[in-house]
């Protein structure tokens, strides 16, 4: 990438993720509210047949009994095939991962691998009974499809299961615990209660049952491309999960969605960056001096990737190069760049020459992308524990550990029988 461009790309990106410029929006919104005698709106986009936004609109009365706010719900349809562009295997794995997701925080879900229209309660239908418990004012007309898919794209988002409080969304239960710090923030707060209706989950790195043999420890397949931000978020987690827990670690990489025909749109990628910033703040990782490296820059990454896994040093590679491109602002694109990057990881001049020269990282991509898709997914990261279901998003790496418990005690009670 030339160097004008990758200075403007760092340029553009420091300004989105901007901790001072997210809070001079934030005491904008604040004072124009005050200024207007208004009362604080938070808006809550509901998807009919989206699991997530079920799981959402069951925190609707808690949210509204702890905060001074008013709040409004409007149905929206799908997010179309630019935001969502494999809808089927998204729809298969948002039924199974919000199945699993109700049960870890006790909600009282249906049985989403069955179609909605067989559920004992219809969503919409449900929707208005949370409203109506939360005192919440619905949007429930002959336009509010219309409405709220025009207000939804007005305010640059794509997805069901979203809430919008003034000028930021937040993505089901998932993220609630961030709108909820806003609101604290803002005085918004009704009683002292801190802790959030759904908290944020962290990684427990508890005990380890012991292994006979090195031979039977748990494998972590991590699926991974150097141009995701969550990846790069994922990645030093995932590096302390397999340590802790004694797992092997085999990266899996893969080519970007983007590089492989699957569009991302504008507003996907901001929403994207600007999550990935509070995640990474909440994680204590350095995030936004974004240089992107799609195309070639990837292409010569992987090639390089490649050959540090062979050289024992693909988790270090990959990590150098997620925070060199997403936290850094080093053109990967570069041969300064790369071979930064690559000094980083333990790798010499003579490696880099050497991947660069031959082209087999291809077949192993394409290798790991079926073997994902055949897993019912398709985007990064993805990971499973050895051939326990794979689950998508750094957001799951607590499942991931859950797995990896359930491997070592399954493990550990075998060898309990045997003696």
């Amino acid at each position: 990438m030339p160097a004008l461009k990758s200075a403007i790309s760092r340029t553009l990106t420091r300004l989105v993720t901007s901790p001072a410029l997210r809070s001079a929006s934030r005491k904008r919104y604040a004072l124009l509210r005050r200024l207007r005698a208004a009362p604080a709106q938070v808006h809550y986009f509901h998807q009919a047949d989206d699991p997530y936004s079920h799981l959402a609109a069951l925190q609707l009365e808690a949210l509204v009994k702890r905060y001074r706010v008013e709040l409004i719900a409007y149905l929206v349809p799908p997010p179309d095939a630019a935001a969502a562009p494999d809808s089927e295997h998204l729809r298969q794995w948002s039924a199974r991962d919000a199945q699993r997701l109700a049960a870890h925080h006790g909600l009282n879900a249906p049985d989403f691998s069955q179609p909605f229209a067989s559920l004992h309660t219809a969503p919409d239908s449900m929707l208005c009974q949370a409203l109506r418990a939360s005192g919440g004012a619905p949007v429930i007309a002959a336009k509010a499809m219309e409405q709220g898919h025009a207000l939804r794209a007005k305010w640059g988002h794509y997805l069901g299961a979203m809430f919008y409080f003034e000028g930021e969304w937040y993505w089901g239960i998932d993220r609630l615990h961030y709108l909820e710090q806003r609101l604290h923030e803002a005085g918004l707060a009704l009683t002292d209660e801190r802790s959030s209706v759904v908290p944020a989950q962290a990684l427990r790195l508890g005990d380890v049952p012991p292994l006979a043999s090195p031979a039977l420890r748990p494998t972590i397949h991590f699926y991974c491309s150097l141009r995701s931000p969550y990846t790069y978020l994922a990645i030093s987690q995932v590096q302390r999960l397999a340590q802790h827990y004694g797992a092997a670690l085999q990266i899996r990489f893969v080519l970007p969605m983007v590089m492989r025909g699957l569009p991302v749109p504008l507003a996907k990628r901001l929403y994207i960056t600007r999550d990935a910033k509070r995640e990474a703040e909440r994680l204590g990782l350095p995030f936004g001096s974004i240089v992107d490296p799609v195309g070639t820059p990837t292409e010569r990454g992987l090639a390089l990737l490649h050959k540090a896994i062979a050289l024992g040093r693909g988790v270090e590679l990959a990590q150098s190069f997620l925070q060199g491109v997403f936290a850094d602002g080093v053109d990967a694109g570069s041969d300064g760049g790369l071979l930064l990057l690559a000094r980083r990881a333990g790798l010499s001049q003579s490696d880099v020459h050497a991947a660069l020269q031959e082209d087999s990282w291809r077949a192993v991509a394409e290798a790991n992308r079926t073997d994902m898709l055949s897993r019912g997914l398709w985007g990064v990261p993805s990971l499973r524990v050895n051939e326990m279901p794979a689950m998508w998003g750094q957001d799951r790496l607590w499942m991931v550990e859950q797995d990896l418990v359930h491997a070592l005690t399954m493990h550990d009670q075998s060898l309990e029988s045997e003696t």
